[in-house]
C-alpha cells in the first residue's frame, strides 16, 4: 500500500474513500464503526462537508486500520486545528464546574434578566463577542445556577428557563473552539433545564441549540429527530403563541432546511425553508430574534446558505446579489457569517478575488467571528496558496486570523 507522501493530491476525504475501498469497506460499514450515517460518510469523501475533526478522524483512521496521518492533508489542517482557544475559555470552563455556594444571596430574577438581556444584546453589538461574552458568562452562570437552587415552585421554573438561556451564549461562546465536552454538557445541560422550567419557549431554544451541535458534528438524522418532535411539542401552543414563540418555530423549521440541505436533500431543504418564510411573513416588521437571529433579512441568509451546502455557489451568489439581505441584519457576528457563506458561493466557483473581498469584509464586520469560522480560515488558506497578484492582501489576513505568524 502506497504511504500518505505519495498520494499529495487528494483531501482527506478522497483518502478515507481511498483507504475504505482497499480495505473492501462499504459507506454502510465504515459509517457503523464510527456512528455516523451513510449520507455522512458519502458528504466527507465527496466534499461536501468539511473533514471530521482529529477525535472522529481518529475513529476512522482506527476502523480503517491506517494511521490517523495518513488521512490528514497539509491544506486540511487549518480545518482540523480552527486556531487557539479564546483566552476566557478557561474562566467560562471554571464557572460551568463550579456550583454557587448555598448560602450565597440569591440576585433577584429580574436582575437577572436584565444582565441577559444585555448580555445578548452586547453578543449581536460587539465586533469582539466572543471577548465580551466570555467576561459577561461566568458571574452570570453563578447567578442563574444560585437562583435556581435558591428559588422554588414559579420562581424555580423561572430561574430554570433564564438558566437554559445563559447556556445558549456558554453555547455560542464555545462553539468551534477546542471544547467539545464542555459544549455538549451545555447543550444537555439547557435541555433538562429548560424541561424543568416547563416553559415551551425555553425548550424550542434549548432544542435549537442542540440541533446546531448534532449538525455540526455530522449526526443530521438526530438533528432531524429533534427538530420535528419539539415542532410536534410546539403545535398545540401555536394557534396563541406570541411572536417569541412563534418565532422559535420558524427558525426550528429553518434548522431543518440546513441539515437537509447539508445532506444533499434539496427538495426537503426548501420545503422547511418555505414554512420558515411564512412564518415569517407573520412576525411585524423590523422583528430580531436574539437567540437565532430569526428575521426578514436572516431568511434571505438561509436562503444564501442552503444554495451553498447544497453545492450551487452560482446561485448563491445570485441570491445573495439581488436580495442585498446580509446589509440590513443588525446582528455584526450574524452579518460576518452571511459574508462568509456569500464567499463560499464564490468559493465553489473558484473565484479568489472575490472570496477574498468578502473574507477581509467580514474580518472589519466581526473579526472574532470569521477567527473561529473552519470554512474561513480553509478559504483564507486556499486564497493564500493560489493567485500570486492576491498572495499579500491573504497574508494581511491570514495573520489577522491566526492562520501565520
Amino acid at each position: 500500500m502506497r504511504g500518505p507522501d505519495e498520494l499529495p493530491a487528494l483531501s482527506a476525504g478522497q483518502l478515507i474513500r481511498l483507504y475504505r475501498q482497499r480495505a473492501g469497506m462499504t459507506r454502510a460499514v465504515l459509517a457503523g464503526l464510527v456512528g455516523k450515517s451513510v449520507d455522512w460518510v458519502k458528504s466527507v469523501e465527496t466534499g461536501r462537508i468539511l473533514p471530521p475533526r482529529l477525535t472522529t478522524l481518529g475513529q476512522i483512521a482506527r476502523a480503517l486500520q491506517v494511521p490517523v496521518q495518513s488521512l490528514i492533508t497539509v491544506d486540511e489542517q487549518v480545518v482540523l486545528h480552527p486556531g487557539a482557544a479564546h483566552p476566557a475559555l478557561s474562566q467560562v470552563r471554571r464557572a460551568l464546574n463550579q456550583w454557587a455556594a448555598p448560602d450565597d444571596p440569591a440576585p433577584s430574577l429580574e436582575h437577572i434578566d436584565d444582565r441577559v438581556a444585555a448580555a445578548w444584546r452586547a453578543r449581536h453589538a460587539a465586533p469582539d463577542h466572543r471577548t465580551v461574552i466570555g467576561s459577561l458568562l461566568p458571574d452570570l452562570i453563578r447567578d442563574v445556577q444560585l437562583a435556581c437552587r435558591t428559588y422554588s415552585g414559579p420562581e424555580r421554573r423561572r430561574a430554570q428557563a433564564q438558566l437554559a438561556d445563559v447556556l445558549g451564549l456558554a453555547q455560542m461562546f464555545l462553539a468551534y473552539q477546542p471544547a467539545a465536552d464542555l459544549l455538549w454538557r451545555v447543550a444537555d445541560r439547557a435541555m433538562l433545564a429548560a424541561q424543568e422550567s416547563g416553559s415551551p419557549l425555553a425548550l424550542a431554544q434549548a432544542s435549537w441549540f442542540a440541533i446546531e451541535a448534532h449538525r455540526d458534528a455530522g449526526d443530521w438524522d438526530t438533528a432531524q429527530a429533534v427538530t420535528h418532535e419539539v415542532l410536534a411539542a410546539l403545535r398545540p401552543h401555536l394557534p396563541d403563541a406570541d411572536n417569541e414563540l412563534l418565532a422559535m418555530s420558524g427558525a426550528l423549521h429553518a434548522a431543518a432546511a440546513f441539515t437537509a440541505a447539508r445532506s444533499g436533500r434539496s427538495g426537503s431543504a426548501w420545503r422547511s425553508w418555505d414554512e420558515a418564510d411564512r412564518i415569517m411573513q407573520r412576525l411585524p416588521e423590523g422583528y430580531y430574534q436574539r437567540a437565532t437571529s430569526f428575521s426578514r433579512p436572516v431568511i434571505i441568509a438561509h436562503a444564501v446558505t442552503l444554495e451553498v451546502e447544497l453545492r450551487r455557489g452560482a446561485r448563491a451568489v445570485r441570491l445573495a446579489t439581488a436580495a442585498h439581505g446580509g446589509d440590513v441584519i443588525p446582528s455584526r457576528p450574524r452579518r460576518a457569517r452571511h459574508l462568509i457563506e456569500v464567499a463560499r458561493g464564490h468559493h465553489l466557483g473558484r473565484e479568489d478575488d472575490a472570496v477574498l473581498g468578502l473574507l477581509v469584509q467580514a474580518y472589519r464586520t466581526a473579526p472574532e467571528t470569521i477567527r473561529f469560522n473552519g470554512y474561513a480560515r480553509q478559504m483564507a488558506s486556499d486564497v493564500l496558496a493560489g493567485s500570486p497578484a492576491l498572495r499579500r492582501q491573504a497574508t494581511d489576513l491570514a495573520l489577522k486570523i491566526g492562520l501565520a505568524g
